[in-house]
């Protein structure tokens, strides 16, 4: 697991891999980040609550799953959503590699899945 400044400023690897898990794909779910993190689903579950009460994130259900997404009604979403970008912008192609390598959506044949 990385340390970037997201974790130092937000407390936690929870709230780093909730931020840089919706940077990269733009929505996600609880099981997916913690999965792909490897930090507990209690804590990515509590961190999800409390940005959604901050106004900085929205959720929706998709059958029985919470998928949360970027406000995109709020000032501080896309203020946080700018300094996630210079963290994400940042890190290697390697650990981008290592941290995003699920697809969650369809692509092209030949379009990388890293941005």
């Amino acid at each position: 697991m990385i340390s970037t400044a997201l974790q130092d400023l937000f407390g936690g690897k929870a709230a780093e891999a909730v931020l840089l898990s919706l940077f990269h794909y733009g929505e996600s779910y609880g099981r997916a980040i913690s999965r792909d993190f490897v930090v507990s689903l209690d804590g990515v579950q509590r961190q999800l609550d409390r940005f959604e009460r901050s106004g900085a994130i929205v959720c929706k259900s998709q059958g029985r799953t919470l998928v949360y997404a970027w406000n995109p009604k709020s000032r501080v979403s896309a203020k946080l959503r700018e300094l996630t970008g210079v963290i994400y912008d940042g890190l290697s192609l390697e650990t981008k590699e290592a941290l995003f390598r699920e697809r969650r959506q369809p692509r092209a044949k030949d379009k990388p899945v890293i941005r």
